[in-house]
């Protein structure tokens, strides 16, 4: 479990620290709104960085989601199975779907990476074209980060097949509908109803 917890910190601060990229692709989103209709005087830059900004967003929140098990499922079956069968079927769906999936992701991004490094490829949709061949990089990067991530749920998964229960996981936020359930299962037990 100490790998699947170095894997889940790695992936929670790389997630963490490029979540503050919000911060500068709201300023840019508003600029170019203000700067556009205010000012009568577009910028230039402006749309390049914001689907730089979110593709550099979208990108990493997935290891980030994988890590807080926040992916979405079918949970409306799932959520009553008990924790031995939802790691069996985990398990099975890792080995079928995620890592062949993962494995192709990060085989096909690295030339395709490769490619735009040595075109020195910049954008074509603004006049100053930025480079672009450096968010190209985070293909494979993330490939990589999502298969870390994967080998950490695998743990898990044969963790609970031997123990029968989902080892504990890393928290820092919750989801507000799991906070209420949590919420009214605790008044429901002080009341003595479940």
């Amino acid at each position: 479990m100490r790998f699947a917890y170095l894997i889940d910190r790695i992936n929670t601060f790389i997630g963490k620290a490029v979540a503050w990229s919000i911060v500068a692709l709201t300023f840019a989103v508003c600029y170019e709104v203000f700067s556009r209709y205010v000012l009568r005087s577009p910028t230039e830059w402006a749309f390049d960085a914001s689907y730089m900004l979110y593709g550099l967003l979208f990108m990493v929140a997935g290891p980030y989601a994988l890590a807080r098990n926040n992916h979405v499922r079918g949970d409306f079956l799932y959520r009553n199975w008990p924790p031995r069968r939802q790691a069996g079927l985990d398990l099975v769906l890792y080995v079928l779907f995620f890592f062949p999936g993962i494995l192709a992701f990060i085989y096909a991004g690295l030339p395709f990476t490769q490619m735009s490094w040595m075109m020195n490829e910049h954008s074509m949709n603004s006049p100053n074209g930025p480079p672009i061949y450096p968010f190209k990089a985070l293909i494979p990067i993330v490939g990589v980060l999502m298969a870390f991530q994967g080998l950490a749920e695998l743990i898990r998964c044969i963790a609970c097949l031997r123990n029968g229960d989902w080892p504990p996981r890393l928290h820092d936020v919750e989801e507000t509908e799991k906070l209420i359930l949590e919420q009214a299962e605790q008044e429901g037990l002080t009341k003595g109803t479940v």
